[in-house]
């Protein structure tokens, strides 16, 4: 067995609030790796409800990685919800049209932080907010109802308000050789048929299998 297939919606019978969401997003800006899965019993389907003003003029993209997990409540704020901050007032006046896009601010009036990217084997805890722009590295743990408002480095733990590091989860050797392995992106079969080492610590034994 290799596995659950990666094009199923709700890879677990009978527990629909699980869902592999690379397969119902159909926004093109929202870009998500196989196995990544969205937990929430209201509507798993709909996660693209949590991706907040994500509008196409801006352009920023979400991307997440592979075989992450992503609790109830995780939601996304795109650069789209940027307002003007240099003038007297932040109100979007423009978007009204009527003779107010007169005021319409420059490009570069808006802050703008570019791509929100979540790496691989990341797990993002219940309710947390990620903001625009923000790279989560990979084997990253967000606590709950976190707000991630800068970069976490890969293989740490962040959580509060504003998130902070809280631990790192491994030494920097055994992170950078995990980097270096990135087993998310062996064949299934490889994963399938090494599980039991991969959710192990043993990156000697981790380490062997990169020439198999």
């Amino acid at each position: 067995m290799n596995g659950p297939d990666p094009s199923e919606k709700h890879p677990m019978a009978g527990f629909p609030q699980v869902c592999f969401i690379r397969n119902t997003v159909s926004n093109p800006n929202i870009i998500i790796g196989d196995y990544t899965y969205y937990d929430d019993p209201d509507d798993a389907e709909n996660f693209e409800r949590n991706v907040l003003y994500h509008y196409p003029f801006i352009g920023d993209r979400l991307i997440i990685g592979k075989f992450c997990a992503l609790a109830r409540g995780v939601k996304f704020i795109m650069n789209g919800a940027n307002h003007k901050v240099s003038g007297f007032s932040t109100y979007p006046f423009q978007i009204f049209g009527n003779g107010w896009e007169k005021v319409a601010p420059e490009p570069g009036d808006l802050p703008y932080k570019g791509d929100t990217v979540i790496g691989n084997d990341v797990w993002i805890g219940y309710d947390s907010l990620v903001m625009p722009g923000v790279n989560i590295g990979n084997g990253a743990i967000i606590s709950s109802r976190s707000v991630v408002t800068g970069d976490v480095p890969a293989y740490t733990v962040f959580g509060g308000n504003p998130a902070r590091l809280i631990k790192e989860r491994f030494p920097s050797h055994t992170v950078s050789e995990l980097e270096a392995i990135a087993w998310w992106n062996w064949p299934i079969e490889k994963i399938s048929r090494n599980l039991d080492i991969i959710v192990s610590a043993d990156i000697e034994a981790l380490k062997t299998l990169t020439s198999t």
